[in-house]
Order: C-alpha cells, then sequence, then structure tokens
C-alpha cells in the first residue's frame, strides 16, 4: 500500500510476535520490551499522525525516514517527540532507543533544515518553514479551546495567531510565542 509520501511501505512479518504498540505502552506508564516489532507514529507540520512499524529497537534517523517512506533521505528530516513536549532532531545516521518510555512519536518534514522558536519560555527546533496557531497550540499542551497563542513583537503591540494562520519561521531572528487563556468564565 503506498502512504503519502508515494512509497511502497515495507511490511514486517508478525506471524511470530505481536507488534508493541509504543503510544499505548507510554499512556500505561510502563517499559516497552526489549524486542520488536514496535508500532511508533508519524507526523508531518500539522501533526497529523499515521502509524508504522518498526523492527529495530534502536533505529538510526535513516531507518526511520526509511519507514516513514520518506525519499529521497537527503530531503527530509526526522524529529523525535521528547516525553516532555520539546523536538529532537535526529541525523541519519543517529540512532534513538525506541525502549525508552516516551519515545513513540516522530515528525517528518521535507527541508534540509531546521529552524527554531521559542514558545512559553521553551526553545524547539522545527523541521518545516511555517507553522499555524493550533499546532503552537499542541506543542504547548493547551487546550486550544480556552488558550490562544501570541507573537511577541518588539515595540508593539504582541500579535494574536489563529489557529489556521502560518507563520512564517523563515525570518531572521527567533520568533517568540506565548499562549494565554482567552476565555474566563469569571462575571
Amino acid at each position: 500500500m503506498a502512504n503519502r509520501y508515494g512509497k511502497v511501505e515495507t511490511m514486517v512479518d508478525t506471524s511470530q510476535d505481536e507488534i508493541e504498540d509504543l503510544a499505548s505502552t507510554a499512556l500505561a506508564g510502563r517499559r516497552p520490551r526489549e524486542h520488536g516489532p514496535y508500532r511508533v507514529l508519524f507526523g508531518n507540520e500539522e501533526l497529523a499522525y499515521r502509524p508504522a512499524i518498526i523492527a529495530d529497537p534502536v533505529p538510526t534517523g535513516q531507518q526511520l525516514l526509511d519507514a516513514a517512506g520518506a525519499h529521497p533521505a537527503s530531503e527530509h528530516s526526522v524529529f523525535q517527540l521528547l516525553s516532555n513536549g520539546l523536538l529532537e532532531g535526529l541525523r541519519p545516521d543517529e540512532t534513538t532507543d525506541l525502549r525508552e518510555r516516551g519515545i513513540e512519536k516522530f515528525l517528518i518534514f521535507r527541508n534540509d533544515r531546521s529552524l527554531r522558536f521559542e514558545l512559553d519560555g521553551r526553545q524547539f527546533e522545527w523541521g518545516g518553514t511555517f507553522i499555524s496557531g493550533r499546532t503552537l497550540k499542541s506543542l504547548a499542551g493547551v487546550d486550544p479551546q480556552t488558550y490562544g497563542v501570541w507573537l511577541e513583537v518588539r515595540g508593539a503591540d504582541d500579535r494574536p495567531i489563529g489557529d489556521s494562520e502560518m507563520v512564517d519561521l523563515a525570518a531572521r531572528g527567533v520568533e517568540h510565542f506565548f499562549t494565554g487563556i482567552v476565555q474566563t468564565t469569571e462575571g
């Protein structure tokens, strides 16, 4: 079956081994088993995720790109979503241990570089040129219905960013965003 990148996904023979779903393992608060295969989640710049199977418990960035169908690998970057909500880029020859608790989600970008921004005082690396207000809220871990997100503007009013609004991260300097409650029930 072809994935969203047009690549036919490699199937792992799971007839003798049950697949360890790493997202379920993380939710249960337990450490994954020592051997694969493992079900991981690959997301895009909109944080839309889809599952894939990885046999190796310590895959390289290249193996992850292959499993995601991101070809050619030189035109893609892979980021690991850490349990604290931050992102960490993986080089093609760098490994990650899927047996560590909270290592179950990866973001794949069609880009040859990463851009930095700050959100609620935390530094993030991002593989895309643009990011939406809704994605910023997701990364901040806030309720998107009651929280808003703003771009700090020096010497002027901070600019609110709508959920579907795309902010260009390629502008000069590091963008600084913050979230806050926009709706109150106080009377």
